[in-house]
């Protein structure tokens, strides 16, 4: 697995119930935690999308200006508001002190990047590195690593508090449900989300394969798949086929890579290519790349409303 580069993972945005109107409360965690999740959503995955397609083409040392092709990078979109959103979020009850430096450091390292990024892309989309023999994109290599590794570190950060209060959220949610409406559509949709972070995480470790782990996991998840397909497909049916179709494709990744896994499947050369390539990983089926793909497939989906 060390020879792929997952990009972030989506998080999945859980709204609280409601208050009732005649009631005003203090803002909850719940609702302290959109922000942060939305500039994560946002914004992390372009961030390390940046940084393949350079490295797609330019040596971790540097660009010589000899490539055979040079592609640029990609940028990043509005920083600064998701900067705004987090030092809102920041100064809200309930305060987490851990939650509030990660997200602050996270936006910090994106600003910062941005310029960069909009520099190098205008420089080599231009062709500028024909009229200077790439002194610029020589000079700018080192700024870009350096902010590449300050934003990979608060991106980390960032990721492992909000997995911890997004899980704590999500488990306080799914007991509400129960209590109020019983264990029926809403409740299954929101355990399958949570199944499949599960499985994300166990199937996507960055080491040695733990595969009755992984099984455990994948049983987890098909389970509650199967429970949520039985309240879908009935005659009131409330899941959009859309939302199905991620879950069960999501499904189907994990199981085709835990196979490959277990049996030491062997990648052919076309599937290596393909790992190569920043963009084209993801079709190579039963691999990291297309589990990642699928996984955050799934959270769009559901971020979007699952049809509930």
């Amino acid at each position: 697995m060390k020879a792929f580069t997952f990009l972030a993972l989506l998080m999945i945005a859980i709204q609280a119930a409601p208050a009732p109107a005649q009631e005003t409360q203090a803002p909850t965690l719940s609702e302290k935690l959109q922000p942060y999740i939305g500039c994560y959503n946002n914004l992390s995955g372009s961030a390390h999308r940046s940084k393949s397609r350079y490295l797609s083409w330019a040596a971790p040392s540097g660009p010589t200006g000899n490539e055979r092709n040079i592609y640029g990078t990609y940028t990043l979109y509005d920083p600064a508001k998701c900067a705004a959103e987090i030092d809102a979020a920041n100064r809200l009850e309930p305060h987490e002190p851990e939650l509030e430096s990660a997200g602050a450091a996270f936006a910090k390292s994106l600003v910062a990047l941005a310029p960069l990024l909009k520099d190098a892309n205008d420089y080599y989309e231009q062709g500028n590195y024909k009229d200077d023999r790439m002194a610029k994109g020589k000079a700018l290599h080192p700024k870009l690593m350096a902010a590449w590794a300050a934003f990979e570190k608060a991106d980390d950060s960032l990721s492992a508090v909000l997995n911890v209060l997004n899980d704590k959220v999500q488990l306080e949610r799914l007991a509400e449900i129960e209590k109020t409406e019983g264990r029926k559509t809403h409740y299954h949709v929101l355990e399958v989300m949570m199944k499949a972070k599960i499985l994300f995480r166990v199937e996507g470790e960055d080491k040695s394969p733990d595969l009755a782990k992984i099984n455990a996991a994948l049983n987890a998840y098909e389970a509650s798949v199967k429970d949520l397909d039985s309240f879908a497909s009935g005659a009131d049916r409330q899941v959009g086929s859309i939302f199905m179709s991620q879950v069960k494709g999501y499904l189907t990744t994990s199981k085709e890579l835990m196979r490959r896994m277990r049996d030491k499947t062997p990648y052919s050369v076309g599937d290596k290519m393909m790992l190569q390539t920043a963009r084209a990983g993801w079709m190579v089926e039963g691999s990291p790349p297309r589990l990642v793909h699928d996984y955050n497939s799934l959270v769009d989906a559901f971020n979007r409303g699952p049809g509930i």
